[in-house]
């Protein structure tokens, strides 16, 4: 673990939606970024349709404009082509780290990442009872959350910060329909969280929610959706930065999985 008192400084968005016609789209906020922070997260619709043509474009502004380590989560929209695979491949080849219930270390600082999924928040939340599509989705929701748990455990530094595309949590989706609340995230992420003491969780997805908010047990968490960021602050950099000090004592965190 790296003992160095100097703050890892930490940028954050999600929900690029790069398209085919985008190049060049994001050499401010990539070269912004490698300027004041140390790594840059992506949280999920690195792409429009899920297109490796799309990625091959995000590929070129992150290999020319970046000069920090990229750690990314895919998002829904990354799925809809049915070309995931290639899309992690294209991103993994200008040395995007895409974590899918991974976890890895910079700077003394562990990250996991999942996509997650929906399924609904607290006392709503949707559960495995009645016809086998209905248990199959909450059975993802609950997969998900196995495999953050997993990730997080995995990590040998106190300090982590996890990486989603879906809210692990109610507050940060507010101001969007209450309609669609179940489609954009879930209460079984927040376990894990809460379990291991995370520092920070960025996630995007939920375009017109809050921009940040806490846990039940007061993890910080920070939906970093361009959208949101252009509304929060027009006038600055469109991502959350966050810094950790990895030599600063945390208290140990609470392992026993309970999702």
């Amino acid at each position: 673990m790296n003992t160095d008192s100097k703050p890892l400084r930490i940028a954050a968005v999600a929900d690029l939606h790069c398209t085919r016609a985008g190049k060049g789209h994001f050499h401010p906020l990539f070269e912004e970024a490698s300027r004041v922070a140390d790594v840059l997260l992506l949280c999920g619709d690195l792409t429009d349709y899920g297109l490796p043509e799309e990625a091959q474009v995000l590929a070129h502004d992150i290999r020319n404009y970046v000069s920090i380590p990229v750690l990314a989560v895919l998002g829904n929209h990354d799925y809809e082509s049915g070309k995931a695979s290639e899309v992690v491949e294209v991103l993994s080849h200008v040395g995007v780290t895409v974590l899918d219930g991974e976890c890895c270390e910079i700077g003394g600082v562990g990250f996991a990442g999942v996509c997650g999924f929906g399924g609904g928040f607290g006392r709503r939340m949707l559960n495995p009872w009645g016809e086998p599509l209905i248990k199959s989705f909450v059975q993802e929701a609950i997969d998900q959350a196995v495999r953050l748990e997993r990730a997080l455990g995995r990590i040998e530094s106190p300090h982590r910060v996890v990486l989603l595309h879906y809210s692990p949590i109610r507050e940060t989706v507010l101001g969007e329909d209450p309609e669609i609340f179940p489609f954009l995230g879930s209460t079984r992420l927040e376990g894990p969280l809460n379990r291991f003491n995370v520092q920070f969780v960025f996630h995007g997805h939920a375009h017109n929610g809050q921009p940040e908010a806490h846990t039940s047990t007061g993890v910080p968490v920070f939906n970093v959706s361009l959208p949101i960021l252009k509304r929060v602050q027009p006038q600055q950099p469109w991502m959350r930065i966050v810094e950790i000090t990895p030599n600063q004592t945390l208290e140990p965190a609470l392992t026993d999985p309970v999702i």
